[in-house]
């Protein structure tokens, strides 16, 4: 049996008056490459905040390689890689410059951030101010600084959201290669189905901070066209809505 690296049990947490997860279980074992597909407002962002320790849940457990948040901080993000839907870098610093300065927190050297930059594809841009990058090679930046630990965990929350198709697909391409030769696992929020299908090997679909249906995506579609389709069928409404 695989080894659960995350164990989301019962988990609640709600802002105010929204109730933003509704009493979530979720296990993740070591290599998988997840999707929380669901649309804006379904809860996808808090869960995986709560993974990564930012939002501590209402109620519930979270246990991240066996262990709890609590009194085990260090150890956890030392071993947790993430991308927010929002990465703001030093506009001023080189490209090298950046990765250098997110090395320097793990101790890591000059050989460990020229990987780095050959596996985002950015050794063209090595001197480019971050002020001067696309927005897909910036996302690229922050995948890299995702991983220059060798996170045996990686969180992206919406990587691809806002760039272009082209942009997009080198960012798959980028996680496709690290699934291929690594035993990371990943949790990948999205509301773009062809990139749950393409990258993950086990989909949840989220909606109002509930799980709605999950399975690999040949389970999820066996009766449907496509899972647009299957969360139509669930909520009566696109996933894009």
């Amino acid at each position: 049996m695989n080894e659960q690296v995350i164990e989301v049990s019962n988990v609640w947490k709600s802002f105010k008056t929204v109730q933003a997860v509704k009493g979530i279980n979720l296990k993740i074992p070591r290599g998988q490459f997840t999707a929380l597909l669901g649309p804006n407002g379904a809860g996808k962002t808090t869960l995986v905040e709560m993974i990564e320790g930012i939002q501590k849940p209402d109620s519930g457990d979270i246990m991240i390689m066996g262990k709890h948040w609590k009194g085990n901080e260090d150890e956890l993000h030392s071993i947790i890689g993430l991308s927010l839907q929002e990465t703001r870098f030093i506009d001023k610093l080189r490209v090298t410059e950046t990765l250098n300065l997110f090395a320097s927190f793990f101790e890591l050297g000059k050989e460990r951030i020229d990987e780095i930059i050959e596996l985002v594809g950015l050794g063209d841009k090595r001197r480019s101010y971050v002020v001067n990058l696309s927005g897909g090679q910036r996302q690229r930046l922050a995948i890299g600084i995702a991983l220059i630990n060798s996170p045996a965990i990686l969180l992206l929350d919406e990587p691809t959201t806002g760039l272009d198709p082209n942009a997009r697909r080198e960012i798959w391409r980028i996680l496709s290669g690290l699934k291929r030769s690594s035993d990371t696992s990943m949790i990948l929020t999205t509301h773009y189905m062809e990139e749950a299908e393409t990258l993950c090997d086990y989909i949840v679909i989220m909606d109002n901070g509930a799980i709605l249906r999950e399975g690999t995506p040949e389970y999820l579609l066996r009766d449907y066209r496509s899972l647009d389709d299957l969360f139509v069928a669930l909520t009566g409404r696109s996933i894009n809505e």
